[in-house]
């Protein structure tokens, strides 16, 4: 009799067990990171999908990697409710009237993939978007010019940069007016104090596409201070604040 009733705890355990995983939803932390994917269009072309997930913020970028172009870009703030991604649009390239406002899609994450509802394509993982000295969301808060630092005022007018482990974008754009500037990305590095960018797509000009550019970095007092030389090889001097959602989810 104690043997059967050991059995059946055993049995009762490894099912309960196995019922909490599988109801187990996800979190926000559990998305974070970047993401790719791709897919065909009607011109036959193979068309990349990349997006960055970081600290509330998001930046899904579509390109053509035989050809250099850039196709469009869209992000914003996102949140998760159980297996319910939602996501409110700060910027999109392609359609301004979708600026500020918000969209609810079913997801289903399954290690490093994702998959949503309505929608043919695969996501696989590119990383995980650990924590490092610049993986986050971050806003081009001022420059130094001659030693005088110049801040930039808070309004509708923004340049994000968006960072997972090795992913990165910038985008400039008005929430106010919908009116997107200008993107740009790729993968980095950033160690000992050195900051290099290799790009893979850029809006304004994709003859800039492969290029490799580095600068100094350092952390000061939780800002972004970024120096160097830009790409058409004048001096800069940025410095980049984190950027937090004023109700962020933290779980």
């Amino acid at each position: 009799m104690k043997n059967t009733n050991f059995l059946f705890l055993i049995l009762f355990v490894l099912f309960f067990s196995g019922v909490e995983k599988s109801s187990k939803t996800s979190s926000n932390k559990d998305i974070q990171g970047a993401w790719t994917s791709s897919f065909t269009d009607e011109d036959g072309e193979i068309i990349t999908v990349t997006t960055i997930v970081m600290d509330g913020y998001l930046a899904e970028t579509f390109y053509n990697v035989k050809t250099n172009e850039f196709i469009k870009t869209f992000g914003g703030s996102w949140t998760v409710n159980k297996n319910m991604f939602t996501l409110t649009t700060e910027f999109s390239s392609s359609d301004s009237t979708e600026v500020g406002t918000s969209r609810d899609v079913i997801f289903e994450l399954k290690g490093d993939t994702i998959t949503f509802e309505n929608d043919e394509k695969i996501w696989t993982r590119i990383d995980h978007g650990e924590s490092g000295d610049l993986a986050g969301a971050w806003l081009f808060s001022g420059r130094v010019v001659d030693g005088k630092t110049n801040r930039r005022k808070n309004g509708p007018r923004k340049t994000m940069k968006i960072l997972s482990k090795t992913r990165f974008q910038w985008i400039a754009y008005n929430t106010e007016t919908g009116k997107f500037s200008g993107t740009g990305g790729g993968t980095y590095t950033a160690k000992n104090g050195k900051y290099t960018e290799e790009i893979a797509f850029f809006s304004r000009d994709n003859s800039r596409v492969g290029a490799s550019l580095s600068f100094n970095y350092e952390i000061k007092e939780n800002e972004w201070h970024h120096s160097g030389k830009s790409s058409k090889g004048k001096p800069i001097y940025e410095i980049w604040s984190p950027r937090i959602l004023p109700d962020k989810n933290t779980d």
